[in-house]
């Protein structure tokens, strides 16, 4: 059983992290354009693919660039209602990601692939791995913890955080995952409650929202 991660950039000069994960190793990469994204999830012929990027719109938007006040999804709102840090997809450099994600999305799915949105961030906090902040070998070792094999000191964030979406595309495929939001404006996160001490806050309006996303 293969499964692709990718933590996706905002922008095809800056890397992607990749990983394809086989049982529970892992093997990472770092990738650019779209094209050489492509080719790799082609070659390794997935049974998913699980992105950390928007894959969809907030309903009643009909682009990104339309000049409303609907910012969240209903996923996003979930998150926010389990205390979970993340970026509305409205916000700044967040439309190039939520851009680049859509249309990879739609190439993938045409050529029939299954694709799922995913939030490496918010997927750490629920199974007490300490996020890249908190630095790498903290996150290798809680990756490690939890089963996954082939981690490197040598990785980087993004292929860290592309390890973890893949491993929710696994935890999706064992159904040992939960869907936040409905079937249109989904994130698949693993099933679980834990937040990290790292990842509370003080309880935020709509507005005031953070998310994390390196674009």
């Amino acid at each position: 059983m293969s499964i692709v991660g990718l933590d996706l950039a905002g922008v095809e000069s800056r890397p992607t992290g990749l990983c394809i994960l086989k049982d529970m190793k892992a093997e990472t990469s770092l990738v650019y354009g779209d094209e050489e994204v492509l080719k790799r999830i082609e070659e390794s012929k997935p049974e998913i693919v699980a992105i950390d990027a928007p894959l969809s719109l907030p309903a009643g938007r009909e682009s990104i660039e339309q000049r409303t006040n609907v910012h969240l999804r209903e996923c996003d709102k979930e998150l926010l209602r389990r205390g979970i840090k993340f970026f509305p997809i409205t916000l700044g450099p967040m439309r190039r990601l939520t851009e680049r994600g859509i249309n990879l999305r739609r190439i993938l799915e045409s050529k029939h692939f299954r694709v799922v949105e995913v939030y490496p961030g918010g997927a750490q906090d629920i199974l007490g791995i300490s996020r890249k902040q908190q630095g790498l070998k903290r996150l290798k070792a809680g990756l490690e913890k939890v089963g996954v094999e082939g981690l490197n000191d040598r990785m980087s964030d993004h292929e860290l955080d592309a390890v973890t979406c893949a491993l929710v595309g696994k935890l999706l495929l064992e159904g040992k995952s939960v869907t936040y939001g409905t079937s249109e404006q989904a994130i698949i996160m693993p099933k679980g409650e834990k937040i990290s001490a790292s990842s509370r806050h003080k309880p935020v309006s709509e507005r005031s929202i953070e998310r994390r996303k390196d674009v």
